[in-house]
């Protein structure tokens, strides 16, 4: 079977953009409050881009702990009607379906977590799924793509924000700790770099 361009890139795996926010910075004891994956895809006419965001506020797991200076952080109010909130097994079987479904569409072997200094991201996401008890983790179980990491070696930067804006991608403060806007800049900035080097790489460019 011929892979798709997709699954061509990156020995196939689907890079998937994920952002947490969090009551805390312990996987362990602190809430997952929201979480968004984002989907990327590839066509000749505009490269790698972002194709659709899933999104879910999560309530706190029972006897989860919540870090004022977190919440004034992220301005989330875990207890606020309007969240329409979901419990932890919920919120993850709807995002894990999505992305095994664009993981199969893509012809890939599983999905690869994308995000701006992956490792807290990933540790909330496995430490939901064993407390939730979830089964089939689409997710790499330990590898990540880091785009801190590649935004230090194509722009100089590091911090999202200022990753962002060298990309010359719109950035707004006020918007910014909400993880649908920051999943999405992240994932704006990833296929920003992954274009610029599928260029300077020429003749190695992914086919349809």
């Amino acid at each position: 079977m011929i892979k798709s361009a997709v699954a061509q890139r990156f020995r196939g795996f689907l890079p998937v953009v994920v952002d947490i926010e969090t009551g805390g910075f312990n996987a362990n004891t602190d809430a997952m409050l929201e979480i968004a994956a984002v989907l990327v895809s590839w066509d000749e006419t505009r490269g790698w881009h972002r194709s659709e965001t899933v999104a879910r506020h999560v309530k706190p797991f029972a006897g989860a702990r919540l870090e004022e200076s977190a919440l004034k952080f992220n301005k989330i109010d875990p207890w606020h009607p309007f969240r329409l909130a979901v419990d932890e097994k919920e919120a993850l079987n709807d995002i894990f379906g999505r992305v095994r479904d664009a993981v199969n569409l893509h012809g890939c072997t599983r999905a690869i977590l994308v995000g701006h200094n992956p490792a807290f991201d990933l540790s909330f996401l496995k430490a939901a799924v064993e407390r939730a008890k979830v089964k089939r983790n689409p997710f790499h179980a330990f590898s990540t793509f880091d785009t801190a990491s590649l935004a230090g070696v194509a722009f100089g930067q590091t911090v999202l924000s200022r990753a962002v804006a060298a990309a010359q991608i719109e950035w707004s403060e006020e918007a910014a700790h909400s993880a649908i806007y920051d999943a999405e800049k992240t994932a704006d900035l990833f296929c920003v770099i992954v274009n610029q080097w599928d260029r300077f790489r020429g003749s190695d460019l992914p086919s349809a």
